[in-house]
């Protein structure tokens, strides 16, 4: 080889100084450079995959709950007073006192074979009951019987004694002192034209099965069911009906309980304590 050839000395110690830097940066940590494919190496650290940050699970909202409905207070109104819409007569419950007499006695302008005189709040509401009756197809209605005084109790009393002897009148007629009808809130209800009057029968006329069905609308009560006799002490009695108010009769209605004694927890009245 001729000596032209010959890199000299400086120039060959650069270049091993090159060589060498270029060994130490492929082995350094630095940049990747392209791989085999073409595609760029990547690094221990470039290739760990990160902790994925873990997104809260939304608290679901509790589904928004129905106000509960208050319970039904049934020491809301007097059950002894004879004043209040709630009181309880029976043959083991008089009045008190016994010729009690309402003070806010009215005359409706209904159809009627006698007085058709109540309280003044179930005689706004049987003027509604027999609009409505006769507005839904059951015919027209009138009041057979309304209120009566003690006095004249004694001789409604007196004149069933004389027909059907005391035990068939206890059956079908309350003594003086123990009749709903002393209170203002009861009445007796009849067909027009007049038929089936205070007499079972009514209990299938158009307007007695009407009267069966939606009285409880109008706060009126079947006070005396066929299948009740030995806890109210009357016999059937489809015509009458005794005004508790919309809101007693409504929560009777919906509970299915057909009788004040039975509602309230009273005792049974079969018969007069003596």
């Amino acid at each position: 080889m001729s000596r032209r050839h010959l890199l000299p000395r400086p120039a060959v110690t650069v270049l091993a100084a090159v060589l060498a830097t270029g060994l130490l940066a492929a082995c350094s940590d630095g940049p990747p450079g392209p791989g085999p494919s073409g595609s760029t190496a990547t690094t221990s650290a470039a290739t760990a995959t990160p902790t994925a940050t873990e997104t809260p699970t939304p608290t679901e909202e509790a589904p928004p709950t129905s106000p509960t409905t208050p319970a039904f207070d049934e020491t809301a109104l007097s059950v002894d007073d004879p004043a209040s819409l709630w009181v309880v007569s029976d043959k083991l419950r008089p009045l008190d006192p016994v010729d009690y007499a309402p003070t806010d006695l009215v005359t409706p302008d209904v159809a009627h074979q006698n007085p058709p005189t109540l309280r003044a709040e179930p005689a706004a509401a049987v003027v509604a009951m027999f609009q409505a009756g006769e507005a839904e197809g059951a015919g027209a209605f009138q009041v057979q019987s309304a209120y009566r005084s003690y006095d004249t109790q004694v001789s409604v009393y007196a004149g069933w004694v004389q027909r059907l002897g005391q035990a068939q009148a206890d059956a079908q007629s309350a003594r003086p002192g123990f009749s709903e009808h002393q209170t203002g809130l009861a009445l007796d209800i009849s067909p027009v034209p007049l038929s089936c009057a205070l007499q079972a029968c009514f209990g299938d006329t158009t307007q007695g099965r009407w009267l069966a069905a939606n009285a409880w609308r109008f706060g009126f009560l079947l006070r005396y069911p066929a299948d009740k006799v030995a806890v109210t002490g009357f016999t059937y009695e489809p015509w009458h009906f005794r005004y508790v108010g919309v809101p007693l009769a409504t929560e009777m209605h919906d509970t299915g309980v057909t009788t004040l004694e039975e509602f309230f927890g009273l005792p049974a009245a079969p018969d007069y304590a003596g």
